[in-house]
C-alpha cells in the first residue's frame, strides 16, 4: 500500500494529525497537575488532596481542543484513507491533506491559545472544505457499484 504515492501522502499527514492529538493529550495532562485540577480523586490524592478534584477553565479548554481534534480527525482518516483508493491526483490529494492538516494545525492553537474570533471558526471551516471535496468524489466513485 505505501507503493502508493497518494496513500503514502495520506499516512504522512494522519500520522502528525496523531501525533498533534498526542501533544495536546500531554498538554492537558501538563494543565492538570500545573493547575491541580484532578477528574479523579485517587490523582487529587496523590498530588495534594480530595480538594484538587475539580474542574478548571483552562484544562477544560484543552480537554475540548482535544475532543473537537477527534471528532475532526477521525472521520479524516476514514475519509483520506478511501480517497486514496479512488486513484486521485497526487497533486490535489497532497492539496486535500495539506489543506486539512494546516487548518487543524491552526485550529488546535488558536483554541490552545483563546485566539481571538473567528480564528478558530475559519480554521475548522478551511478544514472541512477538503473533507467534503473528499466525501464527494468518494460517492461519486462508488456511485456506479451502488
Amino acid at each position: 500500500m505505501l507503493e502508493n504515492p497518494v496513500f503514502s501522502c495520506f499516512v504522512f499527514y494522519s500520522t502528525l494529525l496523531i501525533l498533534k492529538m498526542y501533544i495536546i493529550a500531554i498538554i492537558t495532562g501538563q494543565v492538570r497537575l500545573r493547575r491541580k485540577a484532578f477528574a479523579n480523586p485517587e490523582d487529587a490524592m496523590r498530588h495534594g488532596g480530595e480538594q484538587f478534584c475539580r474542574t478548571d477553565p483552562c484544562v477544560e479548554r484543552c480537554r475540548r481542543a482535544h475532543i473537537n481534534d477527534m471528532e475532526n480527525i477521525f472521520p479524516f482518516l476514514f475519509l483520506g484513507a478511501i480517497y486514496s483508493m479512488t486513484e486521485p491526483s497526487l497533486a490535489v490529494a497532497k492539496g486535500h491533506f495539506l489543506v486539512f492538516f494546516l487548518g487543524r494545525l491552526v485550529h488546535s492553537v488558536a483554541y490552545l491559545c483563546a485566539l481571538k474570533a473567528p480564528t478558530r471558526s475559519v480554521a475548522y471551516t478551511i478544514a472541512q472544505v477538503p473533507c467534503v471535496s473528499m466525501v464527494v468524489q468518494i460517492l461519486m466513485a462508488v456511485a456506479s457499484f451502488a
